[in-house]
């Protein structure tokens, strides 16, 4: 059995606080909304969470709990990136940078279609 000597984990990481957790969530809903308008009309949509608490998370002085977070994450690639960047994952965010990319080409190739 080894003797305790305290709770230092984790060991060697770097400590997210929560203000730069929230920082983090406010630039991707950022790279989602863009200067759109209707950004916190859609998160309301998307996670059932108040008017007050979108703009919170838009402006990064609060972050989304555990289930909004998953509720963000489904509908927004960004989300789902700056989360797997976060932790430590780089890896895994390419996934979501790859159908960002898809969606962004199927846009593209729609509007060429209507132009022509």
């Amino acid at each position: 059995m080894f003797p305790k000597k305290g709770s230092s984990f984790p060991i060697g990481r770097d400590i997210l606080t929560d203000a730069e957790f929230a920082q983090v969530i406010a630039s991707a809903l950022k790279v989602e909304f863009g200067s759109t308008r209707n950004g916190t009309k859609t998160i309301m949509k998307w996670t059932g969470a108040s008017q007050r608490t979108a703009k919170n998370w838009l402006n990064g002085t609060h972050a989304p709990n555990g289930v909004h977070l998953v509720l963000l994450a489904r509908e927004s690639n960004a989300i789902l990136k700056a989360i797997m960047l976060v932790a430590d994952r780089p890896e895994m965010s390419l996934g979501a940078s790859m159908i960002s990319l898809k969606r962004l080409l199927t846009d593209m190739l729609a509007s060429l279609d209507e132009m022509m």
